[in-house]
């Protein structure tokens, strides 16, 4: 199991309001304690903090908010101390427009960097050289104008994010050396963001209509722009690859629409994993459920395992898109489906969007709603910081922390510790084969997990009404766990009749 931990809101060791290495530190037992494998940690990077340190000016140096080298190192050894492997954030397709390498890079057309990012000279009537927008909703064309050069710069993000050229290899080489750099250090793997626009049109041709002026949902409400993947994009990822060697976990950040062409970067086992994007954008229905995984499972390559999340650090907090009782069951789905769960920080609370007044917004795109401080206990701080959060916490807080959740056995938190124990000890929802049931009523989605001669039944009831499970095998099976904490476990009733927003896991004697 993976665990996304955002820096700047996981624990703060100084008192400064903001989220730091060594508060992480002193907090992994939380990660050992819930069942964790793995944690990502989200960019610490010495950065302006436009977008919250996608945005670099050194990717081998710490920013001193979050602390100092020495405090990664010490983070790495104390993770690896406790079992837990550590991934850190690589940022490849832009760099902070504070970089040496973009002020090199726009001192001059003759600059032996200049080609290290995308210039372009002005389209017809001096505009942008064509119709490309960034993916930030607020941030208009992906263009902006050097008025020192009198040519564009190319930025899929902010105009403080340029892009890279990839198709240069000096700069390949660069990237390559920052992965070794972490790599020397002791870190275990990388989540490779924007993975998928690496490589641009060669030709800078305009989008179609479709693309250029569509923004599609990246989750009910929310838009992201789309973006044309290229097939050079999986020759550059190769080289990573061949880089890090094959055992190196490379997560991959894939934000393409086409599952087939989502699948493909998984290669022949010789580019990436991608993280699967396909909940993100749905309902918390169990026809949306049932058709995100039947999808995934459909375009996977031979040997393709998925590594699924339900929530991030760009997304509205589940809690907040499903509710409080979906959560309950969205946890039942991601610990028990085929393939590896990521949890983010806060989810496994309960945690939802904290309203952030105006005054107080950080983000460029709105996202900081789902990027408060993690709620620790009841105190001023939620257990965060003993100063001024740099982001709100909300009264709810009280209740919802891990201190009240870790004491009460009903929590969605001891739901958590539940599904990752049965996990661990169940070859059939570690390995095992996915098969869903069919699809008989429309209320219900179902899947066997097989292992050998371990047989587990998994229902979920994504509706407002009870449901009649009635798969053969059930009957004679026992109850391993049900999102109602009151329902007694051990041996299945006849018929199995799930409440309201119930989710239940049965191990089948046949």
């Amino acid at each position: 199991m993976l665990y996304q931990v955002y820096p700047r809101s996981f624990a703060d060791s100084d008192g400064d309001g903001v989220g730091d290495l060594r508060g992480i530190t002193g907090r992994l037992d939380h990660l050992v304690d819930l069942g964790v494998d793995a944690v990502w940690l989200s960019p610490f990077y010495a950065s302006p903090m436009v977008d919250f340190g996608y945005d670099i000016t050194d990717h081998c140096a710490v920013d001193p908010v979050f602390g100092t080298l020495a405090d990664v190192d010490a983070l790495v050894a104390a993770a690896h101390a406790r079992g837990l492997r550590v991934l850190v954030d690589v940022v490849p397709n832009h760099t902070s427009d504070r970089h040496p390498w973009f002020a090199e890079s726009r001192s001059s057309r003759d600059s032996g960097r200049r080609d290290w990012y995308v210039w372009a000279d002005p389209g017809p009537g001096g505009g942008p050289p064509n119709n490309w927008l960034s993916a930030f909703a607020a941030s208009g064309p992906a263009w902006t104008l050097d008025g020192r050069t009198g040519q564009y710069y190319l930025h899929s993000y902010t105009a403080a994010q340029p892009d890279l050229n990839w198709q240069n290899a000096a700069v390949r080489e660069a990237v390559h050396d920052v992965l070794r750099f972490w790599l020397e250090r002791g870190v275990d793997g990388f989540r490779v963001d924007a993975a998928h626009r690496l490589v641009k049109d060669p030709t800078l041709a305009d989008n179609p209509a479709d693309v250029a002026h569509l923004r599609t949902a990246l989750v009910p409400g929310g838009t992201r722009l789309r973006h044309i993947d290229q097939p050079g994009v999986h020759e550059v990822l190769r080289e990573v690859r061949a880089v890090v060697g094959p055992d190196t976990l490379l997560l991959g950040e894939i934000g393409v629409a086409d599952p087939t062409r989502w699948a493909a970067y998984y290669g022949s086992g010789d580019e990436l994993v991608p993280l699967n994007p396909t909940f993100w954008s749905r309902p918390c229905t169990t026809d949306a459920l049932r058709s995100a995984v039947d999808t995934t499972e459909a375009v996977l390559p031979p040997g393709g395992w998925p590594v699924y999340a339900l929530g991030n650090h760009d997304l509205s907090r589940l809690a907040t898109r499903c509710g409080s009782a979906r959560a309950r069951l969205a946890a039942v789905l991601l610990l028990t489906l085929r393939g590896t769960p990521l949890v983010y920080y806060g989810d496994e609370l309960g945690m939802t969007d904290v309203p952030v007044p105006p005054e107080a917004a950080r983000d460029p795109d709105g996202r900081d709603p789902a990027r408060t401080p993690m709620q620790w206990d009841a105190s001023p701080g939620a257990g965060f910081t003993t100063g001024r959060p740099w982001l709100p916490i909300p009264p709810t807080a009280g209740t919802v922390n891990v201190a009240a959740e870790r004491a009460d056995p009903g929590s969605l938190l001891n739901l958590y510790r539940a599904l990752i124990r049965l996990r661990r000890r169940s070859p059939a929802l570690r390995t095992g084969d996915y098969r869903p049931l069919p699809p008989t009523d429309p209320g219900l989605y179902a899947y066997w997990r097989q292992a050998g001669d371990q047989r587990i039944l998994v229902a979920l009831n994504a509706t407002g009404r009870s449901r009649t499970v009635a798969p053969p095998g059930t009957s004679t099976g026992r109850l391993l766990l049900s999102t109602d904490p009151d329902r007694p476990l051990g041996e299945c009733p006849d018929p199995l009749v799930l409440a309201a927003d119930e989710a239940v896991v049965v191990e089948s004697d046949r």
